[in-house]
């Protein structure tokens, strides 16, 4: 086992992390600008989005067989190297004038598929190089990392290059990916137990590996409730969050770029949600930051549903976002303390691939109700439903440490 300690492995851990991530954010913004650029079909523009979200659902569960059975630092490098071809790809057709929509969907959807495998495997990697009460931390650190390049920098900076020119959001997407995945193949060799059938490739053991991670997640109580109270917040806030933009012209009576800068308030709540979840957790405990992020969310939707100052929704948006970085850093945490680590993998893509499910069902659903009811009723109708899920969960999470 490699030695543990938020020191020099975790530090290149977090850097692959940051550099990833940063370039998950210019391909955010500099892909759909492509795809405009080529056609004025809305539907399709919007598709990108959705194709590179859709891998989750496919092969989220297989990426937890993989991360279990290999060598995690590969894995999650060669997955960063397999995006480095696509961008490379892409930036060449992009100056010789030869880029399609077809190839803006084949990047976006095969990136996707790889990111299943780095994100999961980022996760699963962590207490691999930290100590179990430095956990809390690390996770905010990566956390932090994730909103910075997925939120605050990468998709403006992505916006400007593209505008400068086409092809430099991915030439610079290639570059950090590079870096990063360098970064990942010079981390420590680590040995653990092998999983059972880590050295069958048939199908019948990749099933069975799969429902060994869904089994073990099902019978663990916190772990349980941890995912299915994390599956209850996604649905209520993705009920919302699609009709933001709406949400800001129509009832704020704001312009369109107000919607830029809320989104930037909200980020930097996450951020110091994310600095601020290891004190919460230390102070506490996982279970009653989780908890209290439930509480704290459900608060922010009340806030957001009855206000028409912009203010005000400001602060519910830097609440909500302070919520979920702890919530999510919490979360993490407890998964890796009470998941064996020959099962971590798979049980991380089952919480993922579950969050990634019911994200597209809240979106319908808010959007169904939106249109009967009113833009502030799918806000609303979160806060009794998340004050339910809380003192539902309560038993089960409140001696989680």
């Amino acid at each position: 086992m490699a030695p543990k300690g938020a020191g020099n492995p975790y530090r290149r851990l977090l850097s692959a992390t940051a550099l990833s991530n940063l370039g998950d954010g210019l391909r955010a913004a500099a892909l759909p600008l492509l795809a405009a650029s080529l056609t004025d079909d809305p539907v399709l523009v919007g598709g990108v989005a959705a194709a590179g979200s859709l891998p989750w659902l496919i092969f989220g569960l297989f990426a937890g067989v993989l991360i279990d059975r290999l060598d995690r630092r590969w894995l999650a490098g060669v997955a960063d190297l397999g995006r480095l071809a696509l961008l490379a790809g892409l930036f060449a057709a992009v100056v010789f004038g030869q880029a399609g929509l077809a190839a803006v969907y084949l990047v976006a959807f095969a990136c996707g598929v790889a990111e299943t495998v780095r994100d999961t495997t980022t996760a699963t990697l962590v207490p691999d190089f930290v100590e179990p009460d430095r956990l809390d931390k690390a996770n905010g650190q990566l956390f932090n990392a994730e909103v910075v390049g997925n939120e605050l920098v990468g998709p403006p900076l992505g916006g400007y290059l593209f505008g400068v020119a086409a092809a430099l959001p991915f030439a610079l997407n290639g570059g950090l990916l590079a870096v990063a995945a360098a970064l990942l193949f010079s981390l420590p060799v680590v040995t653990r137990p092998a999983s059972p059938g880590a050295k069958s490739v048939d199908g019948s053991t990749v099933w069975r590996d799969i429902a060994d991670g869904i089994r073990f997640l099902a019978a663990h109580r916190r772990l349980r409730t941890a995912t299915l109270l994390g599956a209850v917040l996604a649905l209520a806030d993705s009920a919302w969050f699609p009709l933001l933009v709406l949400y800001v012209r129509e009832l704020l009576a704001m312009p369109g770029s107000a919607f830029g800068i809320l989104l930037a308030v909200g980020a930097a709540g996450g951020l110091a949600g994310a600095f601020c979840a290891s004190w919460i957790t230390t102070t506490t405990s996982s279970g009653t930051a989780m908890l209290g992020a439930l509480v704290a969310a459900a608060a922010a939707q009340a806030l957001l549903g009855l206000t028409a100052h912009v203010v005000l929704a400001g602060t519910a948006l830097a609440v909500s976002s302070f919520a979920f970085a702890v919530w999510n850093v919490a979360n993490v945490t407890l998964r890796q303390r009470l998941t064996p680590s020959r099962i971590l993998g798979r049980v991380n893509s089952c919480y993922r691939t579950l969050l990634f499910g019911v994200q597209p069902v809240g979106a319908l659903v808010g959007g169904a109700v939106a249109g009967v009811l009113g833009l502030r009723a799918p806000i609303l109708i979160g806060v009794p439903v998340l004050l339910l899920a809380a003192a539902l969960g309560h038993r089960a999470l409140r001696t989680a440490s």
